[in-house]
């Protein structure tokens, strides 16, 4: 046999076996499930990488194209060379795009471990092949149909011998050469354009019914003529009784040998919808964070003294989140996405008691301390990472229960994806180009379409953001959100990302090239699916290919392949380097946002107009002594009796509050507003309701009069004590408001007679943790890691290939090595005088048998101290636990 047979892989392990570190690495970093647990040799790892459950991750990661590449495969001759498969793609015609990106999609699938052997002989893993090859139960996304061997399987040799002669064939002796005969006809090119060419009309009709399938057709017991010339030639091959399928050879020549309809080798460009001027976008991107900060602040102020109720499945009821959603001022799907991110952000959560409410976390409180623009970056990241999907709230999930804010069910593993790489697609385009959000989603399906509408996943129905979205897959959907809450959160501005949105991705600035990265900015590692070679990259680079020849096994495999160059693409940043990104989208936010204001405008009209964000101090004050009347650019005030006697509940003084007026208004204090405050100042406190359950007091007699004598009094149920106390069966609190809703203004006292100061008391729950987002399979595993499992695999993988010299008594087929005690001890220390290695078993304190080759150092007090190859280590084995011990085979 010669040198280069020797170079072939003949399994998937000796593929594996032939790569170089670097591309195991590779190989593990993106299916990261074949690390958990770190695998004991190369064998093992590639009995994982070949199980169903495996395979099936690995494939929801290709993009279409390399999709389409194994599914061409798949119905390929296994093995298949390299040109077969380029004519399933490319067709008789050879498309060239088709031509230039399959080096890049068969590099995919050959990184991803899901293709193997060399350009001569392609092979597909198994699995992979029996999840995509056609069958009646499971169709092909090819729509091609079996084989003709695979039809004929249960065809007598007599009807196969007519259907050979009636094609125009010499009758042969058995059916296997009679398949044979018929294949080879179907697949000849200018004999199948004969052969169709003496077709009735009417059958090349049906063909072209069939042919980019489904394949499946149905016939009476007595078909037509046009429909018994097909089955009298093999054109048509009975599968069941009525029933037909067109064959895979027939099929193929009628496409002109292709196996897609439409291959799309190229990813669907992202189409700009509008262009804005970059400082429009970034303004109106700032403009927005600051009303999410608002929106965030007047959410967790109106929380602050104790949220709605928990219910008891968890979450908010669609009342609270309607009471929610009027005080805010918003919409409920958008008062929805709030109070998510507030809680996302670890700002609100419930509080525990037995009562249980949702309130404020001592987090907020520190929140507030902080600068605006590092608020803003708190909940940017942490919307950014969170995996609970806000648009989900109104729908239903798969047992038909009702998703509500704050509650169960709403986590989305693949969440954090998509939003990542719907702003990495808007990084890519022009600044200020705000995306076609059709264009943004036929990229994602193109990038991963088996997480589309093929996938198992169950799927809810309705969602927050439209009633409508039941049919539509959960990436696509999250896509839509995903556009919706960033220019809400204020990362876009007028659709187009903005320069602080950027930097929040770790993208490198507007118009700088693709080395010119900062900060936490880095490309990703190549993962299955890159642009192709030649198109834009995602990240805003672009990449370019060649079809030569290359080496992607490892230096010492010599197999013919080709090879591609991955384009950069922004990858999702780890903890440390999203905390940079977004310090570093803060620092660009801040200049962006309003300077707080230390003043308010004062209108005659009793009014208070604040052109601008107000300082904390200024704006807490304000929203106790006025009520906010409108909301937008410019926060307008309305002062009240209500709320002028609200501050002096707070224990205000009258000249407290006209020394706070006058200090903070760059208008005169206008006089109807004095007379207010005086108004309310003196009549306030001048009746006095204490607890009887209720009294009210007052030094003028006729006050109290008069009070007695209106009917509106009279659900108070009063009557007098003295001439100067009245008392009530209600309670306190009930006698206030009632009192005041006649028109008086009454003050609360305590059992010692004094005032009492109403304040609001604000409700913390205890210190609480942000959610953790519900990662979508293993974690990625770190370079540590990685080249750990690494080592260890190489390492136990030469334990398991050494050559060994046979041992009498030990057993066949590469168990563990048995030998006596005392042979056992004199190999090892013949091995210590020697410094050579031994294959030895070795059984652990648990009772776990394994093999290990091991460099002894010294033998002493019943113990070997040994180099072990498979751990790289120095350890120290028991010698009554060692099983046996063998020479290995000089080489």
């Amino acid at each position: 046999m010669s040198p280069e047979a020797h170079s072939v892989p003949r399994s998937l392990a000796e593929a594996l076996r032939a790569r170089d570190d670097a591309s195991l690495a590779a190989l593990l970093r993106s299916r990261p499930d074949l690390i958990t647990p770190v695998p004991t040799d190369l064998t093992q790892l590639a009995t994982r990488a070949g199980t169903r459950a495996s395979v099936l991750r690995a494939l929801e990661r290709l993009d279409r194209f390399a999709l389409q590449t194994a599914e061409a495969l798949a119905v390929a001759p296994d093995p298949a060379s390299y040109d077969t498969l380029l004519g399933l793609m490319a067709g008789d015609a050879v498309d060239e795009a088709v031509a230039a990106a399959l080096p890049r999609a068969l590099g995919t699938l050959r990184e991803q471990a899901l293709v193997w052997g060399d350009d001569v002989r392609l092979r597909l893993v198994r699995t992979a092949r029996e999840l995509l090859a056609p069958s009646p139960q499971h169709p092909s996304p090819t729509g091609l149909g079996p084989t003709v061997q695979e039809a004929t399987s249960g065809m007598s040799p007599g009807r196969i011998q007519e259907i050979v002669t009636t094609a125009g064939l010499a009758s042969t002796h058995d059916s296997v050469s009679a398949v044979t005969a018929l294949t080879g006809l179907f697949t000849h090119r200018k004999k199948m354009a004969k052969l169709l060419a003496g077709a009735p009309e009417a059958a090349r009709e049906v063909l072209s019914r069939l042919v980019w399938g489904p394949p499946y057709g149905q016939v009476t017991a007595d078909p037509a003529a046009h429909l018994r010339w097909l089955l009298d030639r093999g054109l048509l091959l009975p599968t069941a009784p009525g029933t037909v399928v067109l064959p895979r050879e027939v099929a193929l020549h009628l496409r002109e040998g292709r196996a897609h309809r439409t291959p799309e080798p190229l990813p669907p460009a992202v189409a700009p919808a509008a262009t804005h001027s970059p400082q429009v976008v970034d303004a109106t991107a700032a403009g927005q964070a600051y009303t999410a900060l608002a929106t965030v602040e007047e959410l967790l102020k109106d929380w602050d003294e104790g949220g709605p109720a928990v219910l008891r499945a968890g979450g908010l009821s669609v009342r609270d989140l309607k009471r929610t959603a009027v005080a805010l001022d918003v919409s409920e799907p958008v008062a929805a996405f709030w109070v998510e991110l507030a809680y996302a952000a670890g700002l609100i959560a419930s509080d525990g008691e037995a009562d249980e409410r949702y309130a404020a976390t001592p987090a907020y409180d520190e929140w507030l301390r902080t600068p605006p623009a590092e608020r803003w970056g708190r909940l940017a990241q942490a919307w950014l990472t969170a995996t609970r999907a806000p648009g989900l709230i109104g729908g239903r999930d798969a047992k038909d229960r009702t998703l509500s804010a704050l509650g169960p069910g709403l986590d989305r593993s693949a969440a954090p994806e998509v939003r990542h790489r719907v702003l990495a697609l808007l990084a890519a385009l022009p600044q200020g180009a705000a995306p076609d959000a059709g264009s943004v989603l036929s990229r994602l399906r193109w990038e991963h379409p088996l997480r589309g509408p093929a996938s198992t996943a169950p799927r809810e129905r309705g969602g927050a953001w439209g009633k409508d979205g039941g049919e539509e897959d959960l990436r696509s959907r999250l896509a839509r959100w995903t556009l919706t809450e960033a220019e809400l959160l204020g990362v876009t501005g007028r659709g187009a990302l903005s320069a602080h949105g950027r930097a929040l991705l770790g993208a490198p600035p507007a118009g700088s090239g693709s080395g010119a990265r900062s900060g936490a900015a880095r490309p990703a590692a190549p993962e299955a699916g890159p642009p192709v070679p030649g198109s834009p990259a995602p990240g805003g680079a672009s990449a370019s290919g060649a079809s030569g020849a290359a080496d992607p096994a490892g230096p010492g495999d010599k197999l013919p392949v080709h090879h591609h160059r991955p384009a950069v693409r922004l990858a999702p940043l780890s903890g440390t380097d999203q905390a940079a990104a977004t310090a570093a989208a803060a620092r660009l936010l801040a200049p962006l946002l309003p300077e707080p204001l230390d003043h308010v405008l004062l209108q005659a009209d009793l009014t208070a107009v604040a052109p601008g964000p107000l300082r904390r101090p200024l704006a807490d004050m304000l929203g106790v002594l006025a009520d906010v009347e409108s909301k937008g650019g410019a926060t307008v005030y309305r002062f009240t009796p209500a709320s002028v006697r609200r501050a002096l509940d707070a224990g205000r003084a009258a000249a407290d509050l006209h020394a706070f007026l006058a200090e903070h208004s760059r208008t005169p204090v206008p006089q109807p507003l004095t007379y207010l405050i005086d108004d309310v100042a003196r009549r306030h406190g001048h009746l006095r309701v204490g607890a009887a359950s209720a009294y009210v007091r007052c030094d003028d007699d006729a006050l109290l009069n008069e009070i007695l004598a209106d009917r509106r009094a009279a659900g108070l149920r009063l009557r007098r004590l003295a001439p100067t106390v009245l008392a009530s069966q209600n309670d306190p609190v009930t006698l206030l408001e009632g009192l005041r809703g006649m028109g008086y203004a009454p003050a609360a006292e305590s059992a010692e007679g004094d005032v009492l100061i109403a304040r609001a008391h604000a409700h913390r729950t205890p210190p609480r943790a942000a959610p953790e987002p519900v990662p979508e399979g293993p974690p990625p595993p770190d370079a540590t890691l990685l080249a750990a499992a690494v080592r260890a695999i190489r390492a136990g993988d030469l334990a398991a290939t050494t050559p060994r010299k046979a041992v009498d008594g030990s057993p066949a087929g590469g168990e563990l090595p048995r030998t006596s005690s005392a042979d056992t001890l004199a190999t090892m220390q013949a091995a210590v005088l020697t410094g050579d290695s031994v294959w030895i078993g070795y059984v652990n304190a648990e009772g776990a048998a394994s093999q290990r080759v091991i460099a002894p150092i010294r033998v002493e007090g019943g113990f070997v101290t040994a180099y072990d190859h498979t751990a790289d280590e120095v350890r120290t084995y028991p010698l009554h636990r060692i099983t046996g011990v063998a020479e290995l085979a000089e080489e």
